[in-house]
């Protein structure tokens, strides 16, 4: 059986899914047409119902709930490794500066407007430009997400604050930043198989860590190896294995967060 897939380039995601694409495990007769793309772009193709199994944010989770299912593996929660919001030294924040942010309806977004809920000047921009247009003084300062939370102190950038370290400090569960899905329609049976499916995949993945170097590279923005297995130890964790309850907690708290009501969203 073959299912349409969305997962981002950025290393957690290639470095988990490599080998059920490549078919380095059992993949129980399922097969993937894959698509790569940023994390917003698959939010959008969220809600329109597009691929069968995607990557999409947990913010954005919220909004199509009633289509899509949230398997147990492969999702990016945990400690310490939330969106962080940064500026230059002298840039002064105040209610009209404007800000950089991944995505409308990126967790990091989400987790902006809880913190700071007057901040009403922001501009979408590619992840991994933001950190160019804090330097060009295109805006005043910068939501980043993935692999440039380890880059914008060697370029003089400076943090605000760790929206995770917010979130965590706020509800004393780890932050449920990204998620897998899979559409409702299909079979109980099926969603099943995928669920074990991604599971191996997953724990292939760490007991055969170089096995997908390659397919990482490829993909990754940031091309410095210490900075790509940075992101993938930080992203990639005992949440992506199993959400537990734990992880399953803290989904559900962002779902009381965002005043979403919910019935079942797991498979």
């Amino acid at each position: 059986m073959k299912l349409t897939l969305g997962i981002s380039p950025c290393p957690n995601d290639t470095f988990m899914f490599d080998a059920m694409i490549h078919q380095k495990i059992d993949t129980e007769g399922l097969h993937f047409e894959v698509t790569l793309a940023d994390v917003e772009q698959l939010n959008q193709w969220a809600f329109e119902g597009k691929l069968d199994v995607t990557k999409l944010s947990f913010s954005a989770f919220t909004h199509c709930s009633n289509n899509y299912s949230l398997l147990d593996s492969g999702s990016a929660l945990g400690r310490n490794c939330g969106p962080i919001l940064i500026k230059k030294p002298t840039t002064i924040l105040s209610e009209k500066s404007s800000i950089a942010i991944p995505g409308k309806y990126t967790t990091a977004n989400m987790l902006l407007k809880i913190a700071f809920p007057y901040f009403k000047n922001k501009q979408e921009v590619l992840f991994s430009d933001i950190e160019q247009e804090v330097l060009n003084n295109t805006v005043d300062a910068g939501l980043i997400i993935h692999e440039n939370r380890f880059t914008y102190q060697a370029k003089g950038l400076q943090r605000v604050i760790d929206l995770g370290e917010f979130w965590e400090g706020k509800t004393n569960l780890p932050i449920p930043l990204g998620g897998i899905v899979v559409k409702q329609c299909f079979h109980t049976d099926i969603k099943k198989k995928l669920e074990r499916v991604l599971r191996k995949s997953v724990e292939y993945a760490f007991a055969n860590r170089e096995s997908s170097f390659d397919y990482v590279r490829s993909y990754a923005q940031e091309l410095d190896v210490e900075v790509v297995k940075a992101h993938i130890n930080l992203y990639v964790n005992e949440y992506s294995i199993s959400l537990g309850v734990e992880g399953r907690n803290a989904i559900k708290e962002l779902f009381k967060q965002t005043k979403t009501e919910f019935d079942t969203i797991f498979v």
